[in-house]
Parts: structure tokens; sequence; C-alpha cells
């Protein structure tokens, strides 16, 4: 959200807040304020909307985790996204190219499998326990804030490519900036 929005922003969650017959504190205001900043005005206002005429959960005020849940998913809604995305790019990509899925919790838990070229190179029998381990290391990692993790190599010679002259290729890019998208809901 940008600056010149928060005097809307706490309104809003006032009147929300209001609605549930719950105080409305500085400190409250912030802690809301701090956790809805990357998101925009509209994708807060409709996910709490999402909550107040949720069925299980709308007959409670909401606090910030229920709303960013609604924004961003679980850990483990994240996890298996990702899993998604690595297991598409395994078939499409392969284990000869690098790749770079712009995540760098995907990155660390690929790595912590044994790299790029091993986990394309996983038997299809074993394929659903490596589902499970990527999504288990995964949610760790995304909770660890792993961050920095560069790009993926592939099982790839590059001494040859350079002994040829040639320029050793760019990895193949995953998605954008951000593999995982901010919003799984429909508050996007």
């Amino acid at each position: 959200m940008l600056e010149n929005e928060k005097s809307a922003f706490v309104e809003l969650v006032s009147d929300v807040l209001g609605y549930y017959r719950q105080p409305v504190s500085t400190f409250t205001l912030s802690v809301w304020w701090n956790a809805c900043q990357n998101y925009s005005y509209e994708q807060v206002s409709k996910a709490l909307n999402a909550h107040a005429v949720d069925p299980d959960k709308g007959q409670f005020a909401p606090k910030v985790a229920d709303i960013i849940r609604i924004l961003a998913g679980t850990k483990t809604d994240r996890s298996i996204i990702a899993w998604g995305i690595v297991h598409g790019a395994m078939s499409d990509v392969g284990a000869y190219r690098d790749v770079d899925f712009g995540d760098s919790a995907i990155h660390a838990t690929i790595m912590d499998m044994g790299g790029w070229a091993k986990l394309c190179r996983t038997d299809l029998n074993d394929l659903s326990y490596t589902q499970h381990k990527f999504c288990e290391g995964y949610r760790a990692y995304l909770a660890s804030g792993a961050s920095n993790v560069p790009a993926l190599q592939g099982d790839t010679n590059r001494e040859g490519w350079l002994k040829k002259g040639l320029k050793y290729p760019e990895p193949v890019r995953i998605g954008n900036d951000k593999a995982m998208p901010q919003n799984l809901s429909i508050a996007a």
C-alpha cells in the first residue's frame, strides 16, 4: 500500500473491527498496517470481506494472520504450488540446463535434495516421496527466510563450452521475480 492510502486503510480496519465490537488502538492499527503494506488497499479490502462472509471463520473478528492467510496462503499452500512449478520445470527444462526459479526457498530446498540434476532424475516410483520431502523442506526454508541462493546448476560441462569459445547459456528463468504468487486467493 502507498503511504497516502494509510488513512483509508485505518478507517477500513477500524470499521471492520467495530463491526465485530472489538476495540481499536494505535498499536492494533500499526500491527495491521505493517502486516498489510505489501498488498494493495483493494486486496486487503477484498480479503476482509472474504473473511466476513466465511461461514466458518467470519463469525469471529479477523486477526492479521487470518487476512494474510487469505492473501498469501499458508506455508503448506505455497509449498504445494512451489512443487507444481518445480515438477513442471523438471520435464520442461530437464537436468542439462541451469534453472532460476527466482525463489531462494525453492533453490535451497533443491540443493538440500542433491541439486537440480539429481532431482530431475528422480525415479517415477519415488516421485510422491520426493514431493513430500520437497514440501517439508520448502516450508522450513520459508520459515527460516532463505535468501540469496543462486540459480541451480544443471548437469552440463561448462569448461567444454568455454574451450569451444562458446558463451555458456543463461539459466532458464521460471516464473517472474518472485516465483511464488503473492496472492493465492480470491483477494487477488
